[in-house]
């Protein structure tokens, strides 16, 4: 009898201790980046930037593009027609330096055109696992500020315009900027 008591104790207290596991779901939707296209402004198909680094206000380093690059400074290099930058979860507004022909090795081809974009923010409560979600919505009046950084070189970005002022999702083009 003392023997069935003390396993039946060893096995309350072994389940005692269980729990729910707290492992969010790579499928559950988290904080969304801004997806941002390119197109050709003669004939509005996809195009592709070359070497675009992305470099956020008061940062050094520019938005990873390819963790996987063999060279170190690829990785913040793409050649694509889409990309995706994060939004400040903290603020109202994000800025970032657009840097086309990031290396070249004539200078006269490197162009910089700067934006900041204009939001409200939204924090959502998901689980406990995956925390809160922060949702944004782009700002009707002035949703962005285009700016060239050196006026001599003139603009890269030729017009630019809200697709999706909701940024809920990233399977949708936010932001479509003509070339």
């Amino acid at each position: 009898m003392k023997k069935i008591l003390f396993i039946i104790i060893v096995i309350a207290f072994t389940f005692s201790g269980c729990e729910k596991d707290d492992i969010c779901d790579p499928n559950t939707p988290t904080t969304p980046r801004l997806v941002i296209s390119f197109f050709d402004r003669t004939n509005s198909t996809p195009k592709n930037v070359t070497n675009l680094k992305v470099i956020g206000e008061k940062m050094t380093e520019g938005i990873i593009f390819n963790e996987n690059a063999l060279v170190e400074s690829d990785k913040y290099i793409t050649n694509g027609n889409k990309i995706s930058i994060p939004l400040k979860t903290n603020a109202e507004s994000t800025t970032y330096r657009f840097i086309l022909n990031y290396n070249d090795p004539n200078p006269a081809l490197v162009n910089e055109d700067v934006i900041k974009f204009n939001y409200t923010h939204l924090n959502t409560f998901v689980s406990r696992a995956c925390g809160y979600k922060t949702t944004f919505t782009l700002d009707r009046n002035s949703p962005f500020i285009l700016t060239d950084s050196d006026n001599l070189e003139g603009f890269w970005m030729q017009a630019v315009y809200v697709q999706e002022p909701n940024i809920e999702f990233e399977n949708e083009t936010h932001i479509k900027v003509y070339l």
